[in-house]
């Protein structure tokens, strides 16, 4: 397999807090993807982020 080939399905994404959602990265792995959204939601800001894999939906809120 080449790079070219590599599949990232897993997603990382954040929204701020005025609802903007963005997408933060892609990587291989789950595990890769919550160990990068920990280290980003530890920072102390008042961000949300989590992990969706792709063609997933992600969290709703307002409900």
């Amino acid at each position: 397999m080449n790079d070219s080939t590599v599949t990232l399905p897993w997603l990382v994404f954040r929204q701020d807090d005025n609802g903007n959602r963005y997408r933060v990265g892609r990587y291989a792995t789950r595990a890769e993807a919550q160990q990068i959204a920990d280290t980003l939601d530890g920072r102390g800001h008042k961000q949300l982020y989590w992990v969706e894999r792709l063609g997933t939906p992600g969290p709703r809120t307002g409900d």
